[in-house]
């Protein structure tokens, strides 16, 4: 059974998506956040509605929402939302 999404579940997800993702994090904040300029970025929390992330851009940097198309019910709906994301971000650019 998958995780609610809590703060400690938040960390979580956040420290593995700046470890191991952080092309995508930054393709999160030009596509869904409107940054396209975005050079990289951190993910700094997610909650069911959405994410919050820093996206920097020459040398600035600038904390933006991305809502979600739909309220997150746990840690595995996260996962897989975040995976179709990126998939269709990828499209996008």
């Amino acid at each position: 059974m998958a995780d609610p999404i809590t703060p400690a579940v938040s960390d979580r997800i956040c420290a593995h998506m700046n470890d191991d993702h952080a092309e995508a994090i930054a393709l999160y904040a030009q596509v869904y956040g409107d940054r396209p300029a975005t050079e990289q970025a951190e993910l700094l929390a997610i909650d069911p509605e959405g994410m919050t992330i820093n996206a920097t851009s020459q040398g600035n940097t600038e904390t933006i929402r991305i809502a979600f198309d739909h309220t997150l019910s746990d840690s595995e709906d996260a996962h897989q939302t975040l995976i179709a994301m990126v998939k269709q971000a990828r499209q996008k650019s």
